[in-house]
């Protein structure tokens, strides 16, 4: 057997070089490079293994390690998660800096490495600098906190381990159903410890990503129960992008005339004025989505886990609606009690099609229902985007006026705060992959990051723009910086409302007055942040950091910045200060966020009798 001396890290880096994957017949580079922030737990591993020896892997120096990893996530979503980066960090903070995106990350389905740094697995230096010391348990270490939120972790104490766990790593990394976050923890001395790998262990690497077809008894279940039935809701979730599934989810609508409503990260799957297309469902869903989910009679779920929002706390439907629910994960395919076909959602949709069309299936909808509704929806939207405020800028008209500025083909990232409820119910894409949502985790901080991920995965292609809150902003920018130093260009769209008015909304609907939500001084005669909304000067921050910058107070002003912006060849900021309380509200839809029964305001008190009346109508399976 020919070997090859080399230290851990080394080895993992030739390896992490020599990986594919093979979908439908295209083979492809599966890890593009490498994510990092160094610092003692990892400089001198895995970082002078990228240095001297990273074979076709490129480095890209985070500024922040959460961010870096969304960043890493998001170029991975954009590719449909058949590419990605990994991410390394030092031990102690930089790790544990790591983990809020690892669950951002692995509730997405999204697949991230995550490469930290680990304190000495020889003790030698005990306590080292950042070492947690845990006096009951003496084995864990920061990096314990990623078990939680990983779909496989490990801790590699000796060279020679490597190898099973990063065949281990990539079986999850690849595997449509069990991807997410994947952490091999990697001890600074371990890292550098050499041994004599096997050859074969760096040879070129094919993972096949095998389409899953469902059973057929399965399919002939659905069909069957779907027989009957007379007014079905396609409710469309990422997966049927991730499985590139988008052709055959139209067939299955159009040769049925079944409507389609979409989840957030399922949106753009239809173009926006397809007659079937009737828009995001759930909390942030649109009137045409929303009342039809409550008279349908089966739900057709292709790809979605039925979050909370897409569910409205599960108010969304009848009592006797059924469900059928094509997903590739045995976890979401169960859920509802529905009639499970799990497997891909491309073959999974195309088998039920076929099973309809021998069984003479038709829908019940008459001739102009969908239509009617969709024409009212359309309606509003066009009345929001046009929505003029005598105070400013309204939120929904800016939205209107970027809409109808940047090219069809960009892409708009967004994560937090009211921004993702307009767009699920205003946004309309024209093309698939246009609209990137991250509300699995809902993880404020991600727009800037993310914009530049997806931005990796686009260049040359596609604009892309952060849709972000100020409040969003502040959580985390710094992957702007990594932008300028890689000349990836994103344009930033900071909306600024003067605080985390999403929840200043859900505050003041639910009783309360608005407290400790605004970006306001402190009042010194009351005590509280009632005083002054603070002037924050964003052009001018951005413009600090190297990136292009314009302010925009009115429609006008925001249209001619946009055109500017897209002429620009560098990261740029547009700033656009909107009137607080100008998103959109509900649509026949229900979120349950738990009122206090005890309460000294009468406000609180009648909006904990409401909730009751709600969860009283809910479901409860």
């Amino acid at each position: 057997m020919t070997t090859i001396r080399l230290t851990m890290a080394q080895a993992l880096v030739r390896f992490l070089d020599a990986q594919y994957v093979s979908v439908d017949g295209e083979e492809m580079k599966f890890v593009q490079g490498v994510m990092g922030i160094f610092g003692h737990g990892n400089v001198t591993g895995i970082g002078e293994a990228l240095e001297y020896s990273p074979g076709s892997l490129t480095l890209i120096q985070g500024k922040n390690e959460q961010g870096m990893v969304h960043a890493a996530a998001a170029f991975a979503k954009q590719k449909n998660r058949l590419q990605i980066y990994a991410c390394t960090s030092s031990i102690g903070p930089g790790a544990l800096n790591m983990v809020t995106a690892a669950g951002t990350a692995t509730v997405n389905r999204i697949p991230v490495l995550l490469l930290p740094g680990d304190n000495f697995a020889s003790r030698q230096p005990d306590p080292v600098l950042q070492q947690l010391e845990v006096a009951s348990d003496y084995t864990v270490s920061a990096t314990d906190a990623f078990k939680p939120v990983s779909k496989y972790w490990d801790r590699i104490v000796r060279p020679e381990q490597l190898m099973s766990a990063a065949l281990q790593a990539m079986r999850v990394l690849t595997d449509p159903a069990e991807t997410g976050a994947v952490t091999l923890a990697l001890p600074q001395d371990v890292q550098a410890e050499a041994y004599d790998y096997p050859e074969a262990f760096f040879s070129k690497r094919i993972h096949y990503i095998d389409r899953r077809p469902p059973a057929e008894g399965a399919v002939q279940r659905a069909a069957e129960l779907l027989k009957g039935k007379k007014k079905p809701l396609i409710i469309a979730g990422g997966g049927v992008l991730y499985a590139s599934a988008v052709s055959e989810l139209q067939d299955l609508a159009e040769t049925y005339g079944i409507p389609v409503a979409e989840t957030q990260a399922g949106k753009s799957v239809l173009p926006w004025n397809h007659p079937l297309n009737v828009g995001g469902v759930g909390v942030t869903g649109t009137l045409a989505a929303n009342l039809l989910a409550k008279q349908a009679d089966i739900i057709i779920g292709v790809g979605t886990r039925y979050s909370d929002f897409t569910t409205s706390s599960k108010s969304a439907f009848a009592d006797d609606v059924q469900f059928i629910n094509i997903n590739v994960s045995p976890l979401d395919s169960a859920k509802w009690g529905g009639a499970a076909l799990t497997g891909d959602a491309k073959l999974g949709l195309t088998q039920l099609a076929e099973a309809l069309a021998a069984s003479g299936y038709q829908t019940g909808y008459g001739d102009h229902e969908i239509a009617d509704l969709k024409k009212t929806w359309d309606a509003e939207v066009d009345r929001l985007y046009a929505l003029e405020h005598e105070q400013g800028l309204a939120q929904t008209h800016a939205l209107g006026v970027i809409q109808n500025t940047i090219d069809p083909s960009s892409v708009i990232v967004c994560a937090a705060g009211s921004l993702p409820g307009d767009l699920h119910r205003l946004w309309r894409p024209a093309e698939p992959k246009t609209y990137h949502m991250e509300y699995g985790f809902s993880c404020m901080g991600y727009e800037v990051s993310g914009a530049f991920g997806a931005a990796l995965a686009t260049v040359g292609e596609r604009e892309v723009y952060a849709i972000v809150g100020d409040g969003s902003y502040f959580m985390l920018h710094s992957e702007l910086i990594t932008s300028l130093q890689e000349g990836v260009k994103i344009t930033i769209l900071l909306f600024d409302n003067h605080g985390f008015q999403c929840i200043h909304n859900l505050q003041r609907g639910h009783g309360s007055e608005g407290f400790g939500n605004e970006f306001r001084y402190r009042d010194n005669a009351t005590g509280r942040l009632t005083g002054s909304y603070m002037p924050i000067d964003f052009a001018a921050h951005a413009r600090s950091l190297g990136a292009k910058a314009y302010k925009a107070n009115s429609a006008e002003e925001l249209k001619a910045a946009l055109l500017q912006a897209k002429q620009e060849t560098v990261t740029t900021l547009i700033e656009i200060p909107v009137v607080p309380g100008t998103n959109t509200a509900g649509y026949e839809s229900w979120w349950n966020v738990g009122v206090p029964e005890v309460s000294v305001s009468n406000k609180v008190l009648d909006a904990h009798v409401d909730m009751k009346q709600r969860i009283r109508a809910a479901r409860t399976i």
